[in-house]
C-alpha cells in the first residue's frame, strides 16, 4: 500500500518516551498522558493504547466525544475530560464512565443527583484556578468550594489539579507561586479531613523543569509526543515520534521568467525544475510556508516556491539530480543524513510544535510502526491492521 501524502508515528518512541518520563518523576507519581486533539495530530486510540502498555495510568481528553471514541475503541483506562463539560452531556459522561472536571458548584450538584438518580457514582477532578484564567474554581473560592462537593453524595472528588500558563526557564516564579497556592488549599482541606487521592499540576514544561511539582501525579501531553513548546526546551532525552511525508508527483521543466502558482507570488530568474508534491495545506503543510519552506527530496533540501495550494506544493529542485515522480518527500523528520525537525516547521509559521502535528488533516493516513514493521494504518475509509497482510 502506498500513499501520496502520510505521516509515520514511531510507536517504539513514543514508547520510550513514556518511559523516560516515568524515570524523571518516579515510580510513586503516576502518568496521565493528554491524548486530546487525536493525540496532538497522532491519532488518540493508537497513541493511548501504546502508552497504556508502556505504563500510563489516566488518559485526558478535552472532549466528551474524544472521550467516547477512546472507550468504543475499547480502552478502559480511566479517562478524564480535561475541559468543562456541559449540564447537557452529563448522561453521556456517566454512561461511559468518564471522569469529568468540575469547575463550579452548581455542575457539582447537578452531576451528583443525576448520578445518584441512575444508582451510580460520579469520580471527578476539580481544577482549581490559580493563574491560567481558562477555567476552575478561583483560589480564593477553592477550599469552601471543595469541601461543599466532598459533601455530595454520588459525587467522588478523586483529583484536583491547576494548570500552569508560564513553565519557561525565565519565568519560573509565577509558577512557584501557583504551586504554593496549590499546597496551600490542599493543606487547609487536608486538615479538615478532607484528601484528594490524586494530586497533578506537571504539564510537559514542568515535568522537565521543575519537580517540586510533580506530587502524586502529572499530565505530560508533548513531550510523550517527543515535542515542547518551544525548540529550546528539548535535549532531556525525548524522542520525537511523528514524521510528516509526502510523494512528488509531477517533475516539469520551466523557462526563466515563468510564475508559478496562486497569486503569481514567485518568477524563476532562470531555467529550473520544478516537482509538484502531493501535499498542501489541506493536509497540514500551512499557506505560511509559501516561499518560505524547505522540503527534503533525495536526501537534499529544496526550495518551496510559490503559493501553498490546498492540494499541492511546488518545489525547486533543480540542484537536486534525478528527482523522480514516486520520490518520497520530507515535510518534517529525517531523510539521509538531513533533517527538518517539527521546531523548524513551528518556527517559519510564527507558531509551536503542538499547532503544527494538531494541524495535520484527517485525509492524511497515519502509518504506525513498531520494531520496523508497519503495525497499523489509519485512513479516510478504514483501518488496516498487520493480522489482515498490511504491506507498505
Amino acid at each position: 500500500m502506498e500513499f501520496a501524502a502520510w505521516s509515520e508515528i514511531d510507536v517504539n518512541a513514543l514508547k520510550r518516551n513514556v518511559k523516560r518520563t516515568q524515570q524523571i518523576v518516579g515510580p510513586r507519581v503516576d502518568i496521565l498522558l493528554t491524548v486530546k486533539a487525536d493525540g496532538y495530530g497522532h491519532g488518540a486510540p493508537h497513541v493511548a493504547k501504546a502508552a497504556t502498555a508502556a505504563g500510563v495510568h489516566m488518559l485526558g481528553v478535552a472532549t466528551l466525544h474524544e472521550g467516547m471514541e477512546l472507550r468504543n475503541a475499547g480502552l478502559r483506562s480511566p479517562i478524564v475530560i480535561l475541559s468543562p463539560s456541559l449540564p447537557a452531556e452529563i448522561d453521556e459522561i456517566l454512561e461511559y464512565e468518564l471522569t469529568p472536571t468540575v469547575s463550579d458548584l452548581e455542575f457539582a450538584q447537578t452531576l451528583a443527583t443525576r448520578a445518584s438518580q441512575s444508582s451510580r457514582v460520579a469520580r471527578v477532578h476539580v481544577d482549581i484556578d490559580t493563574g491560567m484564567t481558562r477555567g476552575g474554581v478561583n483560589e480564593e473560592d477553592a477550599c469552601q468550594c471543595l469541601a461543599e462537593m466532598a459533601r455530595l453524595k454520588g459525587l467522588v472528588v478523586e483529583g484536583v489539579y491547576t494548570h500552569f500558563p508560564s513553565t519557561y526557564r525565565e519565568d519560573p516564579d509565577f509558577s512557584a507561586q501557583q504551586l504554593a497556592s496549590f499546597r496551600t488549599i490542599i493543606e487547609i482541606l487536608g486538615k479538615a479531613g478532607i484528601v484528594f487521592p490524586l494530586r497533578h499540576t506537571a504539564n510537559s514544561a514542568a515535568v522537565a523543569q521543575y519537580p517540586d511539582s510533580h506530587i502524586n501525579m502529572v499530565r505530560p501531553g508533548g513531550i510523550i509526543y517527543g515535542m515542547f513548546p518551544r525548540e529550546d526546551m528539548n535535549g532531556v532525552g525525548f524522542e520525537p515520534v511523528m514524521s510528516f511525508k509526502s510523494r512528488v508527483v509531477n517533475v516539469k521543466q520551466v523557462r526563466k521568467g515563468k510564475t508559478v502558482s496562486y497569486g503569481r507570488t514567485y518568477r524563476f530568474d532562470r531555467d529550473a525544475k520544478v516537482a509538484a508534491v502531493a501535499a498542501g495545506y489541506g493536509h497540514g503543510l500551512t499557506r505560511s510556508m509559501s516561499n518560505n519552506g524547505e522540503l527534503l527530496v533525495r536526501g537534499m533540501r529544496a526550495p518551496i516556491v510559490g503559493m501553498v495550494t490546498m492540494d499541492v506544493t511546488m518545489i525547486d529542485v533543480s540542484h537536486i539530480p534525478h528527482v523522480n515522480v514516486g520520490d518520497e518527500v520530507i515535510i518534517f523528520g529525517k531523510q539521509g543524513n538531513e533533517e527538518i525537525s517539527v521546531y523548524e516547521v513551528a518556527r517559519r509559521c510564527g507558531t509551536i510544535s503542538y499547532e503544527v502535528t494538531c494541524g495535520i488533516g484527517k485525509r492524511v493516513p497515519r502509518v504506525y510502526v513498531e520494531n520496523g514493521t508497519v503495525t497499523g494504518i489509519v485512513t479516510l475509509v478504514g483501518e488496516w491492521l498487520s493480522k489482515q497482510g498490511l504491506s507498505f
